[in-house]
Parts: structure tokens; C-alpha cells; sequence
């Protein structure tokens, strides 16, 4: 598909970062890709580029080919889109193109977060050990729980199974998933509907942070969005901090391991808090859209469904509830279902537009390569363009040095919410003819993309037997 080739394209681009009086002056050099620094001085193509990046880098692809570089705000961005290039820059042995440094700067900016020395390699350390084998099965448990809390309330009778809920799909998936997701990471007091109100409420401020992060991130915000950005930074500083946690039981061995490394190397609680808001949304902002275009697809294609749904009758055999108050699931069941792993996949490919970024410390020759389910029900891991075996076919965790470290964890908290929501409830779209939605333009290259408008669809819980 023509959109699997453009969205891969954006998971990929080197930034090159200049002077304003340089970037004036700047000209293509000898062996450097097409340079096209637009007709308006210093800020070159940004109103193009926010406006709609994937419109923006389709006519830029079109018209300078698989490589080009541009001028966005006084800065220059090298774009590479032929996935058979993608190799030499994520492996990168000479180290001159460095995501540490950018990273750092865009968590400081976004969640105030000042990093300190080795917490990069700490995050990746804490998540080898609790977010993989077994460290993830315990994790995954909680999970179940808090989707058992979330979807049938504390006394497990918040759902009539008699009766047809009606609901946004993206609002539903978003909100559940946000919520089960922060009660599994930042542990309960012992009034779970306290808990539950609490979250319902942070999930809403959320949301209020979460549509101006675009906008946020490139410093386009007007003065009043500004002051807003502020007020939720705050609000979320104060909601997770350090000290709320001590009156919690049940945090998570993730967080738990950083904050005490974070307490070792002598940081002070006011930054503790500000990396919890950091790694709340490291972990629950993409799960929900990703699982709602999942959901979507399986609803328009009734054929999917049926097959992910005798899937889960077979790995889970009678799947019921407990006393109405939590769902009977085995979790190992979670690594024998290539089936609903291929559907994951597929709507990764199709909703996940990250944007890899390198900034360029000196001088980089790269090495270009030439720009020339399996019917066995197997996974299909061999993807050509042109002859030309693709190594890097998806990308949507990123990769090298940027890969996200809670994958395992955000892919197996989809899975759980998807098998859940098709083994134990009806669900229908309430128009079947509605078309799915186009992607919100804003958020290209911010992870998972989001629709630009809701989808309605009712559900019921099954009744038990």
C-alpha cells in the first residue's frame, strides 16, 4: 500500500541544527541530498510541515525523491524515506548521530524533567527486568485486575448484561486502557471507587495535555495554551508525586526500581515527581488509540473477528467470570495467538507514525543501499521494495539507541484489552456503514495516530452461564 511506504518514511529523520545566520547563508554542499529552504526566510516550510506532515512529505518525496532535507524554523531536517536505507543510520558505530541529546532536551521541555547521569540506561535496565519473561507475567496479572476493576467497577455490578452501552470507540478505549494502565503502574489506596473517580479525572486532564502536545513540542502554542500547559504540568507534578505514593499499596516493581535509583543518585523529590508524569506518559499514551483503530478494524471486517474470536475460544477454552468481579484468564494465553499478534501488527503498520530524530554532531557520509500471515498461518517477516529484501519493514517502537523500552508491556496490554473486550462482550458499531475515519493531520509523527472524529458503537457485557 502506498500509505505503508509514506508512514515509513516518517519513522525516519535526521536533524540538523544550525545557527539562524548560517542557516540564511546555507547551500547544497557536494554529496548532500536536495535542499529546499522554502520561500519564507528562517521559518522555510513549518506552517506546511504542522499543518499536515504526511500531505507535507508526500509532495516533498514527489518532488526531490527518497532523501531530501528542508528548512523548519531555523532548523534543518534531513528526511530519509526508502526503508532500505534505514540500516546505516540506526546502527550508526561512529556515534555521530546522537537521540540522547534530543531526547533529554524534549523531556526537560515537555515534562520539566532534568535528566541525570546513566538514567538512560537505567530506564532500559529497570524494563529488561520488569517488563520481559517474568518480570511482565506479574505485571500482566495486575493488568487483568485493573481491566476487571475498570470495566465492572469495584462490586463487579457497573455493567447490566441485559442492556446495550453506547460510547465513543476512541473515548472508551483511550479511557479504559488509560486507566487500568495508571492503577497497574501507581498502585491503590484502599477506596478502589475513590481510586477509579480519581483516575476518571486525571484521565480527562490527560486529554486536556494530550491535544496540545503537537503543537506543544514545535513551541506553537497562543499565550492562553501556554498558561494551560503550565496549570496540567503542575496538576500532574502534584498528582503523582513521591509523597501521594506513599499512601498507595501495590506500585509497580518498575517504577519502583526508578524512583529508588533516582533517590540514590541524590534527586531531589520536586524532579522525582516530574519523571513520574515522564513515564505516565511514556506508558499509557499510545496504548489506547492503537487499540481502538485494532477494535475499529475488527468491527468493519466481521471476517477478522470470527477469527480472532475462535482464537480465543481455543487458547482460553471457556472464558468466564468470577463472581462477576474479575475475568477467569490465563495469561500464558497471551503467547499463543498468532492470530490476533498478526491483527496487532497490521494495525501497528497502519496507526503507528513515530518520528525517529538523530541530531548531527559533525559531518556523517552515509552508506546508502541501492534504491532498486503467510498462507501457513505463520508469522510473515519478509518484505521486499523492488527486489530488495526490507530489513526494517515496521518500526512502530522505534529502533536502535530510541527503541521503546515498555513494548512488551504496551503490546501485551492491547492484547489483554482486545481478547477481554471479544470473548466477554457484544460489541457493534451503531452505524455498520460508517467509514473509518480519517487521521487527525496534527499528529503525524507523535507515535499512535488518532482519528479525526469519534466512532459510536454499543456493547454489552455476555451474560455468564
Amino acid at each position: 500500500m502506498v500509505l505503508w511506504g509514506l508512514v515509513l518514511g516518517a519513522l525516519l529523520v535526521v536533524t540538523m541544527g544550525c545557527l539562524c545566520l548560517l542557516g540564511l547563508l546555507r547551500q547544497r554542499r557536494p554529496q548532500e541530498p536536495p535542499l529546499d529552504k522554502g520561500s519564507i526566510p528562517w521559518l522555510g516550510h513549518a506552517v506546511a510541515f504542522r499543518k499536515n506532515m504526511f500531505e507535507f512529505l508526500k509532495h516533498m518525496r514527489a518532488k526531490h525523491g527518497d532523501v531530501f532535507t528542508v528548512q523548519l524554523g531555523g532548523q534543518y531536517f534531513t528526511f530519509v524515506m526508502d526503508p532500505l536505507s534505514f540500516g546505516p543510520i540506526l546502527k550508526d558505530a561512529q556515534r555521530k548521530l546522537d537521540f540522547v541529546e534530543y531526547a533529554e532536551k524534549l523531556v526537560l521541555k515537555v515534562f520539566g524533567y532534568q535528566s541525570v547521569q546513566g538514567d538512560y540506561r537505567m530506564i532500559h535496565s529497570a524494563s529488561t527486568k520488569y517488563l520481559m519473561g517474568d518480570g511482565l507475567q506479574d505485571l500482566n496479572k495486575t493488568m487483568l485486575d485493573s481491566l476487571a476493576l475498570v470495566l465492572l467497577g469495584p462490586t463487579g455490578q457497573s455493567l447490566d448484561s441485559s442492556r446495550w452501552h453506547e460510547d465513543g470507540l476512541f473515548h472508551f478505549c483511550y479511557n479504559v486502557l488509560f486507566k487500568a494502565g495508571y492503577l497497574s503502574l501507581f498502585g491503590y489506596t484502599k477506596d478502589q471507587g475513590q481510586d477509579l473517580r480519581q483516575a476518571e479525572e486525571l484521565f480527562a486532564q490527560f486529554r486536556k495535555f494530550d491535544r496540545l502536545f503537537p503543537r506543544f513540542v514545535y513551541s506553537l502554542l497562543g499565550p492562553r495554551e501556554w498558561l494551560e500547559v503550565g496549570r496540567l504540568q503542575s496538576l500532574f507534578h502534584k498528582t503523582l508525586s513521591v509523597r501521594h505514593n506513599l499512601e498507595k499499596n501495590g506500585i509497580s516493581n518498575w517504577i519502583s526500581y526508578m524512583l529508588h535509583y533516582l533517590r540514590e543518585q541524590g534527586v531531589d523529590p520536586a524532579m522525582q515527581d516530574k519523571f513520574n508524569f515522564m513515564m505516565l506518559w511514556a506508558s499509557q499514551g499510545n496504548t489506547g488509540p492503537a487499540s481502538f483503530w485494532a477494535l475499529l478494524f475488527l468491527l468493519k471486517h466481521p471476517e477478522a473477528m470470527r477469527a480472532v474470536r475462535e482464537e480465543a475460544t481455543q487458547v482460553l477454552a471457556e472464558a468466564r467470570l468470577k463472581a462477576r468481579q474479575s475475568f477467569d484468564f490465563d495469561i500464558s494465553a497471551l503467547h499463543r495467538t498468532p492470530v490476533l499478534d498478526s491483527v496487532m501488527e497490521e494495525t501497528l503498520r497502519l496507526g503507528a507514525a513515530p518520528t525517529l530524530l538523530r541530531v548531527v554532531h559533525s559531518d556523517h557520509v552515509l552508506k546508502m543501499y541501492d534504491r532498486f500471515l503467510n498462507p501457513n498461518g505463520s508469522r510473515k517477516v519478509d518484505f521486499y521494495k523492488a527486489g530488495k529484501k526490507i530489513h526494517h519493514y515496521t518500526m512502530p517502537w522505534g529502533s536502535g539507541v530510541s527503541i521503546c523500552p515498555g513494548r512488551f508491556l504496551a503490546i501485551s496490554e492491547m492484547k489483554l484489552f482486545v481478547l477481554l473486550m471479544v470473548t466477554h462482550f457484544d460489541l457493534e458499531l451503531v452505524d455498520p456503514a460508517t467509514p473509518v475515519p480519517p487521521v487527525d493531520p496534527h499528529r503525524w509523527g507523535f507515535g499512535t495516530t488518532q482519528p479525526s472524529h469519534e466512532v459510536r458503537f454499543r456493547y454489552r457485557l455476555r451474560p455468564t452461564n
